[in-house]
């Protein structure tokens, strides 16, 4: 009969294995305790020992019956068990005691601390052996892994991994001097200088991240310690679901481009958040999108009487309907509306029906590549739309229009951007014939998580075994999260006093192909490259897509000046008086309808956008349909 028929035998079986087994011990312990008698030679004959040893079995094993011993899972023996085990022995001592005085008449003191420490030593010893045996067998088919952390989430996060079959924790790693080279759990703490050490002696493919209280410089530092080693790093979330007790194997995941630009996340000002929020109706375009979703959400938090949820795409409207409507902590009544910005009296419609007293318009196409191949649509769309909008608002008496713009807008190279540029300009003319409606625009870089950036992206390539496909290796971009983006566009409506331009602090910039090996050996890869034909994951350059810029600014001038908040900074851009910008939108209107491509490239770098096209796209596109 093998190890594994035995473990798959009834549970009730194997408690009479045990009851057996302590059995045998109690026997050893009895007999040899007798044994030290100097006048012991055949007494073992005799029927008074008989009679002690069973009486001292008989209620040693009902004893442990009694105490719940039998019920302990052996490969999961604690230090509850061992205790169980010392104190059954100590009354097992006792009745040892008793019956070899009662049968045999006669008893030396020293005898039942033999018996005593005998039995004890064999029943935990062997149980702890047999732990060691099926731990070993167990571990043996687990990925070994250290957890980074010696701390409460860390020691969670073992208990964790205790309970399912993909890890087996082997050591910890703590850069807390007071830990290092102790045991917690049965597993030694390491300095983070040993890991070496560990992964080439239990060949360690995963290392756990337990630090959720560490600060970002701080979790950034310890990740790009670790990139160096063949490992797969793998995190759990924060600081709240550790303070919710949800440290579990589930929670664990992939080190986020977060983690790796060590952006400390500044606190929103409650004031600011609520300024054009609370209490008041807030309608937001392109209420589906990565921003407009998520700016959503935001507005929820902070209490408005109703929000107006504007998007084209049914499929996305639907989505964050849903999201928000079912979310039970949120009171604003939430109202869904299919329609175009590009549509005005639709537009002014709604705003007039719903009283609408804040807009945030985030409906654009913002993709390079399909805005350069569809010119038209992407002027209509972020152009016309944004001046509708903007139009709808004045006529409705709209007291705060934001607009989420892009740093593609400043001396852009592609249409998408050229046409971002241009809605700024429209509400800076509007802003000074307007003043009733206070206009202000906010410009940030690339956003973590949004459709078509370069992350999830990456995420796919690498899940999918490579390559990942990069378009130039000098390419940089900025980047901040979406929650974070939201959160400072609303702030940032609320201090702007009418055509201001505010630039959102995205931090330093991050060179992609950087960020795409750093992916690769936090995934536990190698990057595959001429000089390392072993590798596992290719970095394939691709060339820069139609329009593409090799890095984004955030500033047309260097006239930039600080606010109050720290994350938030406004720009003097130069502006177009409306009389002569409304000409200019006239003709590219014109355009737009005689679909004339060469002249609506020529209107936008008139305009004083600083549009620099890099390629001929434009023109190609238009020679083929003609």
């Amino acid at each position: 009969m093998n190890l594994d028929t035995l473990l798959s035998l009834p549970r009730s079986v194997k408690k009479t294995f045990f009851v057996i087994h302590d059995t045998v011990m109690i026997f050893a312990a009895f007999w040899f305790t007798q044994s030290l008698k100097a006048d012991y030679s055949d007494e073992w004959l005799q029927t008074a020992n008989w009679a002690a040893f069973a009486s001292t079995t008989f209620f040693t094993i009902w004893i442990f019956v009694r105490l719940g011993l039998y019920r302990a899972v052996t490969r999961f023996v604690s230090v509850r068990v061992l205790t169980t085990a010392f104190f059954g022995s100590v009354l097992s001592t006792l009745i040892f005691f008793l019956s070899v005085f009662v049968f045999e008449q006669r008893l030396r003191l020293a005898l039942p601390v033999v018996y005593f420490l005998l039995l004890v030593v064999l029943v935990t010893g062997s149980r702890m052996m047999l732990r060691t045996v099926l731990s070993e067998r167990h571990h043996r088919n687990m990925s070994p892994v250290i957890i980074y952390g010696a701390g409460r989430s860390g020691r969670q996060l073992l208990e964790a991994i205790k309970q399912v079959k993909e890890y087996s924790a082997v050591a910890f790693a703590d850069d807390n001097p007071t830990l290092q080279h102790t045991v917690i759990y049965d597993l030694a703490v390491y300095a983070p200088n040993e890991i070496p050490q560990l992964i080439k002696r239990y060949g360690v493919k995963k290392i756990l991240l337990a630090i959720p209280s560490a600060t970002a410089e701080e979790r950034k530092t310890i990740i790009r310690n670790l990139e160096q080693y063949s490992c797969e790093v793998l995190a759990i979330p924060g600081m709240k679901d550790l303070v919710d007790g949800k440290i579990n194997i589930s929670s664990l995941k992939k080190i986020s481009v977060v983690d790796l630009l060590g952006r400390e996340p500044v606190a929103p000002d409650n004031l600011l958040m609520s300024a054009n929020i609370q209490n008041k109706t807030v309608m937001v375009t392109g209420a589906g999108g990565s921003i407009g979703s998520e700016l959503c959400r935001q507005i929820a938090a902070y209490r408005p009487d109703k929000l107006i949820l504007f998007e084209l795409s049914e499929f996305a409207l639907y989505n964050i309907h849903k999201e928000l409507s079912e979310n039970p902590d949120i009171t604003a009544e939430i109202v869904p509306l299919l329609g175009s910005v590009q549509n005005q009296d639709h537009l002014a419609s709604v705003m007039n029906a719903y009283r609408v007293e804040t807009v945030y318009h985030a409906a654009a196409y913002k993709h390079v590549p399909m805005v350069e191949f569809n010119t038209i649509e992407g002027i209509r769309n972020n152009i016309f739309g944004t001046l509708a909008c903007a139009q709808a608002a004045i006529e409705c008496k709209v007291a705060t229009f934001v607009l989420i713009s892009t740093d593609k807008a400043v001396r852009p190279t592609n249409t998408m951007g050229a046409s971002k540029r241009m809605a700024e300009l429209c509400l800076q003319a509007l802003a000074a014939e307007s003043p009733a409606t206070r206009f202000c625009m906010v410009r940030f870089g690339n956003v973590l998580g949004s459709s078509g950036s370069v992350v999830p992206v990456f995420e796919q390539q690498i899940a999918a075994g490579g390559p990942i496909t990069l378009t130039h290796p000098d390419i940089t971009r900025y980047f901040m999260t979406i929650p974070e983006a939201a959160q400072l566009v609303i702030q940032a409506g609320a201090m702007g006093r009418g055509g201001d331009v505010f630039v959102l602090d995205m931090g330093e910039s991050v060179k992609i192909i950087d960020l795409a090996k750093q992916m690769i050996r936090l995934s536990g890869l190698k990057l595959k490259d001429p000089a390392r034909n072993d590798g596992d994951i290719e970095i394939r350059i691709t060339g820069l897509r139609p329009g593409e810029k090799l890095y984004e600014e955030l500033l047309i001038g260097d006239n930039v000046q600080t606010t109050f908040h720290p994350r938030i900074m406004t720009a003097n851009e130069i502006m177009l008086p409306w009389p002569q910008l409304n000409q200019l939108l006239h003709h590219l209107d014109q355009a737009c309808r005689q679909a004339d491509q060469p002249q609506i490239r020529r209107l936008l770098q008139e305009a004083p956008t600083a549009f620099t096209p890099t390629d001929d796209i434009c023109d190609l596109v238009w020679r083929q349909r003609n």
